[in-house]
């Protein structure tokens, strides 16, 4: 089974083998990842250096946990924009160290961003410079209580069959 992944690379079953390995250990060397999947260490090889020029991996720094930092505090900030000024108030959220993410969804809300804060007065500030940036009309805050289910990309990693295990 061979999935487009994203930049349209086709992952294929030797693929999720690979990436699933690094997934339990991402620090797992050439060798031990042959002897792991039981494939050749060229295939190996070839297959990193496919991942390392497309994005089919993400940045080592996803992998820091944000409370590590003192950043023990997470919400979601959902934007109302000006559509005419939407660059301008992506540059305003990307200048904002605790905005660890943005996505544009589907529906009412125009951006959606992941913050995190120190404290609940820390997320306060952080929600105001959110508010304060060029194009952004209204934020609407909700402050996560606790993860549930990490990040995980495992099941995918399983496919179809794995689905739900």
């Amino acid at each position: 089974m061979t999935n487009e992944g994203p930049g349209g690379v086709a992952l294929d079953a030797t693929d999720r083998k690979i990436l699933a390995a690094l997934d339990e250990d991402p620090r797992m060397t050439v060798l031990a990842l042959a002897q792991r999947t039981g494939l050749a260490r060229g295939t190996i090889h070839t297959r990193l250096e496919r991942y390392r020029t497309s994005p089919v991996l993400r940045p080592h720094s996803t992998r820091v946990a944000p409370a590590a930092l003192g950043y023990g505090l997470a919400a979601s900030v959902a934007v109302e924009l000006d559509q005419h000024q939407l660059d301008e108030a992506i540059a305003g959220l990307r200048s904002i160290p605790e905005v660890i993410e943005v996505f544009a969804p589907a529906g009412q809300t125009d951006l959606l961003c992941r913050v995190v804060a120190k404290d609940p007065e820390d997320l306060y500030r952080v929600s105001e410079e959110i508010r304060l940036c060029p194009g952004i009309l209204r934020t609407s805050t909700s402050m996560f209580l606790r993860t549930v289910i990490p990040y995980r990309v495992a099941p995918l990693l399983r496919g179809a069959e794995g689905a739900g295990a």
